[in-house]
């Protein structure tokens, strides 16, 4: 049995570093549930006024743009972690178990190194976007907030692939 369907049941990683990722992964999980939450009441309350009154809640869009991107980052680590990202095995689910177990490896070390690419360049373009002083269209909300969020996010998946990339090496060196 692999590590990733022992978390999904629920199994606390073994060590300090994995206790400490799963319970920051689940967090920034539930904080993503939450904005989802809320842009749910959004949308639900400007489709009512909207059929009520003739006037949707202004920018409401805008917000479930912003809102939908920080909800998506807060899950990837948690997916990444618990291994809830669409893998195509079809190929490989004949392989030998230590070829599968190098290629599980190999894919997460890519991954790190993707997500710390990704991390890197949000920090830098939300900088350049704060200096910039950018808004949304309607509401003028600054765009530069949704990075406040995000930036964390991303930072929290590559932690959480050089763990997973960790692990499997772990595995294989067994």
């Amino acid at each position: 049995m692999s590590d990733h369907s022992e978390i999904a049941r629920g199994v606390v990683p073994e060590g300090a570093i994995g206790r400490v990722l799963h319970r920051a992964c689940r967090i920034f999980g539930y904080a993503g549930g939450g904005v989802l939450v809320a842009l749910i009441l959004l949308t639900v309350t400007s489709i009512v006024l909207r059929e009520v009154t003739g006037r949707p809640i202004p920018g409401d869009f805008e917000l479930v743009e912003i809102g939908c991107a920080i909800a998506m980052f807060a899950f990837l680590p948690y997916c990444q972690l618990v291994g809830g990202n669409v893998m195509v095995e079809f190929v490989t689910a004949r392989a030998p178990a230590k070829l599968r177990g190098w290629l599980d490896a190999l894919s997460n070390l890519t991954y790190t190194a993707i997500a710390a690419l990704l991390a890197w360049r949000l920090a830098l373009g939300g900088h350049d976007i704060f200096s910039y002083s950018e808004t949304t269209m309607v509401l003028g909300v600054p765009v530069w907030w949704a990075f406040i969020p995000i930036v964390p996010a991303a930072v929290l998946l590559t932690m959480t692939c050089a763990y997973t990339s960790w692990r499997a090496l772990s595995r294989l060196a067994r």
